[in-house]
């Protein structure tokens, strides 16, 4: 059991780390759309996309064991992970949103 757990640790732990690593990405593609460096704040996108696809993979192998009666105990630290995990996302498509917005009000060059 105790390796079971460990196991869900690392997982837990990797949902945070992508998640977080996707929302730091994020804010730095609306720091470069600020500075109306369009290309680096898509390319920065597409790396938070890569982050959180990582991090919604780790959760759905972690959901289809459950689904296969392998549950996972239900710990702060996994609570903790799909709040990171859902908060990353959100602010991804806000801020996807930010840029095109800002993309609109650039001064043309």
């Amino acid at each position: 059991m105790s390796t079971e757990i460990n196991n869900n640790e690392m997982e837990i732990f990797e949902i945070i780390s992508h998640g977080g690593n996707a929302r730091g990405l994020a804010y730095e593609a609306l720091t470069a759309a600020e500075e109306f460096d369009f290309e680096r704040a898509a390319n920065l996108i597409n790396q938070a996309a890569e982050e959180l696809s990582l991090a919604h993979k780790t959760q759905t192998k972690l959901i289809q064991a459950e689904l296969n009666g392998i549950p996972s105990e239900k710990t702060l630290l996994m609570i903790h992970a799909q709040d990171h995990l859902m908060t990353a996302i959100s602010e991804q498509k806000l801020i996807e949103h930010m840029i095109r917005i800002i993309k609109k009000l650039a001064p043309q060059q």
